[in-house]
């Protein structure tokens, strides 16, 4: 099944707030960093406790790193945690290199500035959302099983990372979500690139940055301990996480 396709923005420096509330951290040189993305999950979850105790409040991760920041921000707001699979679309023989990226929901996102740049085919795109896709269809059968995705229509979601560099997997994950209507979108994560913090706002109705050190990098340097979380880690997260919000029994 071919994905719809949306355009997606070039990132442009702004000096302009934008519409959506924007909480960022101080801007430092040298920054915090983490214990690791638990210890991340529990000072961002400090930042949302406006959302604790609600019964209409969803938090998503973005596995699989997202995944351990976002329990301990659900067990924090007492919120049911599900995921988002969202996966990068890279550059034909550069991988690393995002041109775009899918989530679920068959959503793809493109950067219509690169791929006109770099005069890539969209046959050449085709495959390689392909084999994304493939991916992202066996994470969510591993993860979320048969059962169905945690309800997000009218509900405040969180959408959690544990960090952003370029913004294309959160991006999509907005994309995704928007198409569900939730009543507001708020995208938390525990560090940013100061413009791509900036950026995502453009997309959600609220955005919350830990903190957007001048001197970034990569999401991994303001992290002590930054293993690649597994696939066992996010069963385990999730498993252990509410998926529903709880409603009083009737007998």
């Amino acid at each position: 099944m071919t994905p719809e396709t949306h355009a997606m923005r070039p990132v442009r420096l702004s000096t302009d707030m934008p519409d959506a509330a924007t909480h960022a951290g101080p801007s430092t040189t040298t920054g915090h960093r983490f214990a690791d993305r638990r210890d991340a999950g529990r000072a961002l979850a400090l930042r949302l406790a406006a959302y604790a105790h609600r019964d209409d409040v969803t938090v998503l991760a973005l596995p699989r790193g997202g995944v351990p920041v976002a329990a301990e921000i659900a067990n924090a707001l007492e919120a049911p945690l599900d995921i988002l699979v969202v996966r990068k679309l890279g550059l034909p023989g550069q991988p690393e290199y995002a041109m775009g990226a899918i989530a679920s929901g068959d959503v793809r996102v493109l950067n219509t500035q690169v791929i006109q740049q770099l005069a890539i085919s969209y046959s050449a795109i085709d495959i390689v959302t392909r084999a994304e896709m493939r991916e992202l269809h066996r994470r969510e059968r591993l993860y979320r099983g048969d059962r169905p995705m945690a309800p997000v229509e009218g509900r405040q979601v969180i959408l959690v990372d544990d960090g952003m560099a370029t913004g294309a997997s959160m991006r999509a994950g907005v994309q995704a979500l928007r198409d569900l209507q939730p009543a507001r979108i708020v995208v938390a994560v525990p560090v940013s690139a100061a413009e791509t913090c900036h950026l995502i706002a453009q997309d959600a109705d609220e955005i919350v940055c830990g903190q957007t050190p001048e001197r970034f990098r990569s999401v991994g340097q303001w992290y002590e301990r930054f293993e690649q979380t597994t696939d066992e880690e996010v069963r385990r997260c999730l498993s252990t996480a509410p998926r529903e919000t709880k409603t009083e029994n009737v007998s």
